[in-house]
């Protein structure tokens, strides 16, 4: 099913064909259902969704994509779990804890090994195509974090009351386009739907997202194989010695 919002935009004594396109912001919340996660069932955390905006007309020009965005190694962690970047951004991920890390992706979105490196030094990888690249690290087999790299500058990621907001969107025809972790591609796809945008914000319905059908994906190390059972964290790993 198609949908169509649209927000009318006026002014008093200058005509608006005498006016440049004035971008807007797009707002909505979003919430999870039919999930398994306490944090979502008992704390309602709706944080992580991915909002973007894909320009209908594929020859709309978008400002091109640089910078950097950062995913923090602390605790054992990847922060934040799940970043969203627009293709062309590198990420940055420095490692402040006091041992080794080796950030990764052996999967479809973008294949990459930073290699093994020490506290207090960072590691930047360049994505320049659209996907979700799956990210681990090669000696802990506990952390993890998503990589949502997306073909429009347009998008946003919703924090714990599920909320997002989307600014400098330009007047035009727009495909909303959804991307949550413990969602399954035919419900991620059945959420998109068609938006128009016009010379003011827009406040979108709320978006209810079903994790229905969710089923974790196992992953080894960056070679394919189990994690060790137990890791000597004052071990010099292989590589190190100079």
């Amino acid at each position: 099913m198609t949908w169509l919002w649209a927000i009318s935009f006026s002014t008093v004594c200058i005509s608006a064909a005498s006016l440049p396109a004035l971008a807007g912001t797009v707002a909505g919340r979003v919430e999870l259902r039919d999930s398994r996660d306490p944090d979502v069932r008992k704390g309602r955390d709706y944080s992580g969704v991915v909002i973007s905006l894909k320009p209908v007309d594929a020859a709309a020009a978008l400002p091109p994509a640089s910078g950097h965005s950062t995913i923090l190694q602390k605790n054992k962690t990847f922060t934040p779990h799940v970043l969203a970047i627009a293709a062309g951004t590198s990420v940055d991920f420095p490692n402040q804890d006091p041992i080794f890390h080796n950030a990764f992706s052996s999967y479809s979105g973008q294949i990459f090994d930073v290699g093994l490196y020490p506290p207090g030094t960072s590691r930047s990888v360049l994505f320049t195509r659209p996907g979700i690249v799956r990210v681990f690290c090669n000696i802990h087999s506990s952390m993890s974090a998503m990589i949502v790299v997306l073909a429009t500058p347009y998008f946003a990621t919703t924090g714990r009351d599920g909320a997002f907001k989307i600014p400098n969107v330009p007047p035009g025809e727009y495909t909303l386009q959804v991307f949550h972790e413990r969602s399954t591609d035919p419900t991620l796809r059945a959420l998109e739907r068609r938006i128009t945008v016009e010379q003011a914000s827009l406040a979108l319905p709320d978006l209810s997202i079903s994790e229905a059908g969710f089923l974790p994906i196992p992953h080894g190390n960056k070679y394919g194989r189990p994690y060790p059972t137990e890791i000597d964290e004052h071990t010099i790993y292989p590589g190190t010695r100079k």
